[in-house]
């Protein structure tokens, strides 16, 4: 009865861990890719590659570190940093028209690491940024996303793999 008990704890902690990753790849709207670098590394690697598009009008704004936030209040947490960035030159004018816009924009991505070890990237695709949070703002949400889609693709591919 105890080894029974015992390999049913198993495949229920299996079962959770399985759920878990397909809950992360489930969020509509989120991309999330494993990295292969270590949380500062993938974050190194994320500034680099918005940086090397600076020609085209991206800009990193800034890093916020959750985890650092919540170690001065003696809280615990794995390391999660939220990284700001955007391009000025096509989010101002929107910005201009529509200032609520600006609590969804500019754009995020998540550096995070999760319970067992792994490292992650996450950020809203393309997708989303015009499907729902542009039409959210009362923008239009038709608009060609393929650009913009295509960054996401090369920026986060050069943070994780």
């Amino acid at each position: 009865m105890l080894r029974a008990k015992a390999c049913m704890n198993v495949l229920i902690a299996l079962a959770l861990v399985a759920l878990s990753g397909a809950a992360r790849a489930a969020e509509p709207g989120i991309v999330t890719k494993q990295s292969r670098y270590s949380v500062e590394e993938t974050i190194a690697r994320f500034k680099a590659a918005v940086e090397a598009k600076k020609p085209a009008g991206f800009l990193f704004f800034a890093a916020i570190d959750h985890a650092a936030a919540a170690k001065k209040d003696g809280l615990a947490m794995r390391p999660r940093t939220l990284l700001i960035f955007g391009n000025p030159k096509v989010g101002t004018p929107v910005m201009v028209k529509t200032p609520l816009v600006a609590i969804d924009v500019p754009p995020k991505a998540l550096v995070w690491q999760g319970d067992d070890g792994k490292v992650w990237l996450s950020y809203n695709s393309a997708d989303y940024l015009f499907g729902t949070i542009y039409p959210r703002h009362g923008l239009p949400g038709n608009l060609d996303r393929t650009v913009f889609a295509k960054a996401l693709e090369e920026i986060s591919d050069y943070a994780t793999k």
